[in-house]
Order: C-alpha cells, then sequence, then structure tokens
C-alpha cells in the first residue's frame, strides 16, 4: 500500500481505505477463483494496482466521463482507476464469467458505486465511452475492430477520446498501422524495475455511429 501512497498522496480516507482493502479481497476470492498467479498475488499492489493507475497519470478522468475495460480479467484496470475517479462512471466486462464473479465481489465489498461488470464480449457492449482500457488483452488491430464503433464524440479530455492500452515490450511492428498513437513510458512517471519496459499507449478513435 506504501507504493501507492507514494505515487497518489492525496487520496481521501475512503480511497485508502479501498485500497487497503484489495489485497485481503484478492487473496480470499484467489484462493477460490484463481485470477492472479501466486507469485503476483505477493506483488499486487505493484504489478496489477499501481500498474492500472498508470493511466491516471497519463489521464486524469472528469466527472461524469464513461469507461470502459475491455477483458477486465479480475478488475485490472477497472477496480483500480473506479476506486481512484469516483465520479466516472465504469464498466468492466469479460468473456470469462467466473472472473467476473470476482470482480463484482470485490466492487460489492468495497461498495463501488461507480463500477459495473458483466459478463461479454466487447463487441456486444452497448453505449458510447469517453475511453476505452485495457491491458494488452490483443493485438492492438484485432482491439481496435472489438471497440472502433464505442467512442463518444465529444471529447471533454485533454487526449482526444479513444483508446488507454497498457502494453510492454517492443511495439513497433503491432503499432505500425496506426499512425495517432502516442506512447508513454511509466517508467517516466514510477521507479521500480517492473516499469521499465512497460507503456501506456494512446490510440485516439474517431466516432462511428
Amino acid at each position: 500500500m506504501k507504493i501507492i501512497k507514494k505515487y497518489f498522496p492525496n487520496l481521501t480516507e475512503l480511497q485508502v481505505s479501498q485500497f487497503e482493502k484489495l489485497e485481503e479481497l484478492y487473496k480470499d476470492w484467489n484462493a477460490k477463483i484463481n485470477v492472479i498467479s501466486r507469485k503476483d498475488i505477493d506483488e499486487l499492489y505493484m504489478r496489477h494496482v499501481l500498474h492500472s493507475l498508470g493511466i491516471a497519470k497519463v489521464q486524469e478522468f472528469k466527472s461524469g466521463s464513461k469507461v470502459l475495460d475491455v477483458g477486465t480479467g479480475g478488475g485490472f484496470p477497472g477496480i483500480p482507476l473506479a476506486i481512484l475517479f469516483p465520479e466516472t462512471e465504469f464498466q468492466l466486462v469479460d468473456s470469462i464469467g467466473k472472473k467476473i464473479k470476482v470482480v463484482q465481489g470485490v466492487a460489492e465489498a468495497l461498495e463501488l458505486k461507480n463500477l459495473k461488470a458483466d459478463h461479454m464480449r466487447a463487441e456486444k457492449v452497448k453505449g458510447e465511452f469517453d475511453f476505452i482500457v485495457s491491458r494488452a488483452v490483443t493485438t492492438m488491430p484485432d482491439f481496435v475492430k472489438w471497440v472502433r464503433k464505442k467512442v463518444a464524440k465529444k471529447s471533454n479530455h485533454d487526449l482526444r477520446n479513444g483508446i488507454l492500452y497498457l502494453k510492454g515490450g517492443d511495439l513497433t511492428e503491432e503499432l505500425s498501422v496506426f499512425q495517432t498513437t502516442t506512447l508513454y513510458d511509466l517508467s517516466d512517471f514510477f521507479d521500480e524495475d517492473f516499469f521499465e519496459t512497460k507503456k501506456v499507449v494512446h490510440l485516439p478513435l474517431k466516432y462511428k455511429p
């Protein structure tokens, strides 16, 4: 938890309490439904929580905005972002039902009123969103196919509406077809070695009715 306070020192008491509860909640759920590897559960705050919050270092979400987390798994990056931005609406989806059960259980225990979690494929999601976030569920070209019609027309943030994608390694080839991507190195925001090769990819998407 120290690592979260280190990079986000202005949390409210409620946010600190919610972040603190994550470890026990995930250990409890993980014993029933395995969503995080054993090695990672011991590094939950750095490898999952802080990694998810890397998106917040690139773009803070405004009150009333809507964010879709595709392939959320156990709730990352959606749950940490929903704690950090209580005035933003989050929808978390995954095609694997038992993972969504964990997300719903954690969100309920934290009393996150700004989050809903659904067992569904990204293509089936209705509505429009300011941003679509994810942690490397597939290659960017495939991901764009899933979500390109779900971006709201009007941009209200510094960054244009579109995708904010957490990804590691060399992305040159994968992103070569997209001329408008911007890459943000998480090592610019976080000191730990884990973040050396980790990035947030921003890909603005045009509104498609």
